[in-house]
Protein backbone atom coordinates (compact mmCIF):
# COMPACT_ATOMS: atom_id res chain seq x y z
CA UNK A 1 0.00 0.00 0.00
CA UNK A 2 1.33 3.44 -0.96
CA UNK A 3 1.04 6.27 1.53
CA UNK A 4 1.77 9.97 1.65
CA UNK A 5 2.57 11.98 4.77
CA UNK A 6 0.18 14.93 5.02
CA UNK A 7 -0.83 17.56 7.54
CA UNK A 8 -4.50 17.71 8.45
CA UNK A 9 -5.94 21.09 9.49
CA UNK A 10 -9.17 22.07 11.21
CA UNK A 11 -10.24 25.72 11.42
CA UNK A 12 -13.00 26.81 13.79
CA UNK A 13 -15.24 29.74 12.78
CA UNK A 14 -18.76 30.98 13.16
CA UNK A 15 -20.98 32.00 10.27
CA UNK A 16 -21.21 35.53 11.64
CA UNK A 17 -17.48 36.14 11.23
CA UNK A 18 -17.95 36.39 7.47
CA UNK A 19 -14.60 34.85 6.52
CA UNK A 20 -15.73 31.43 5.26
CA UNK A 21 -15.92 32.46 1.61
CA UNK A 22 -12.50 34.12 1.66
CA UNK A 23 -10.86 31.07 3.26
CA UNK A 24 -12.53 28.73 0.76
CA UNK A 25 -11.42 30.89 -2.17
CA UNK A 26 -7.87 30.76 -0.84
CA UNK A 27 -7.92 26.96 -0.36
CA UNK A 28 -9.68 26.15 -3.64
CA UNK A 29 -8.74 28.81 -6.15
CA UNK A 30 -5.34 29.99 -4.98
CA UNK A 31 -3.78 27.03 -3.13
CA UNK A 32 -5.63 24.12 -4.80
CA UNK A 33 -5.39 21.84 -1.75
CA UNK A 34 -6.09 18.11 -2.02
CA UNK A 35 -9.41 18.17 -0.19
CA UNK A 36 -11.64 20.54 1.80
CA UNK A 37 -14.79 19.93 3.82
CA UNK A 38 -16.89 22.46 5.73
CA UNK A 39 -19.04 21.25 8.61
CA UNK A 40 -21.90 23.34 9.99
CA UNK A 41 -22.50 22.69 13.67
CA UNK A 42 -25.83 22.69 15.42
CA UNK A 43 -24.31 23.99 18.64
CA UNK A 44 -20.97 25.13 20.00
CA UNK A 45 -19.05 27.65 22.05
CA UNK A 46 -15.50 28.84 22.28
CA UNK A 47 -13.25 30.85 24.53
CA UNK A 48 -15.83 33.63 24.99
CA UNK A 49 -18.37 31.14 26.32
CA UNK A 50 -21.04 32.55 23.98
CA UNK A 51 -23.30 29.70 22.88
CA UNK A 52 -23.96 29.46 19.14
CA UNK A 53 -26.92 27.19 18.48
CA UNK A 54 -29.91 26.57 16.30
CA UNK A 55 -33.38 25.58 17.33
CA UNK A 56 -36.72 25.22 15.64
CA UNK A 57 -37.83 28.53 17.13
CA UNK A 58 -34.67 30.49 16.38
CA UNK A 59 -32.84 29.80 13.13
CA UNK A 60 -29.44 31.24 13.90
CA UNK A 61 -27.18 32.63 11.20
CA UNK A 62 -24.21 32.52 13.54
CA UNK A 63 -23.68 28.77 13.85
CA UNK A 64 -20.29 27.17 14.39
CA UNK A 65 -18.33 26.06 11.34
CA UNK A 66 -15.34 23.76 11.01
CA UNK A 67 -13.23 23.76 7.85
CA UNK A 68 -11.02 20.71 7.35
CA UNK A 69 -8.35 20.22 4.72
CA UNK A 70 -5.13 18.35 4.17
CA UNK A 71 -2.06 18.53 1.97
CA UNK A 72 1.68 18.00 2.19
CA UNK A 73 3.28 19.50 5.31
CA UNK A 74 5.24 22.05 3.29
CA UNK A 75 2.19 23.24 1.40
CA UNK A 76 0.08 23.44 4.57
CA UNK A 77 2.72 25.62 6.24
CA UNK A 78 2.58 28.03 3.29
CA UNK A 79 -1.23 28.01 3.29
CA UNK A 80 -1.43 28.73 7.01
CA UNK A 81 0.83 31.74 6.57
CA UNK A 82 -1.69 33.13 4.05
CA UNK A 83 -4.93 32.41 5.92
CA UNK A 84 -3.79 33.33 9.45
CA UNK A 85 -4.69 36.95 8.67
CA UNK A 86 -8.36 35.91 8.36
CA UNK A 87 -8.55 33.58 11.37
CA UNK A 88 -8.41 34.56 15.03
CA UNK A 89 -5.50 33.14 17.05
CA UNK A 90 -6.28 29.80 18.68
CA UNK A 91 -8.82 28.70 16.04
CA UNK A 92 -6.52 26.55 13.88
CA UNK A 93 -5.53 23.01 14.87
CA UNK A 94 -3.26 20.75 12.81
CA UNK A 95 -1.77 17.29 13.13
CA UNK A 96 0.26 14.86 11.01
CA UNK A 97 -1.67 12.18 9.16
CA UNK A 98 -1.13 9.49 6.56
CA UNK A 99 -3.00 9.50 3.25
CA UNK A 100 -3.52 6.00 1.88
CA UNK A 101 -3.16 5.92 -1.88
Amino acid sequence: MNTLDVTFVRIYLTEGEGVLQRVLECLHDEEKVHGVTVFRGICGFGKSGKMHSSSLLDLSLDLPLAIEFFDTPEKVNDILEHIRKYIQPGHIVSWPATLML
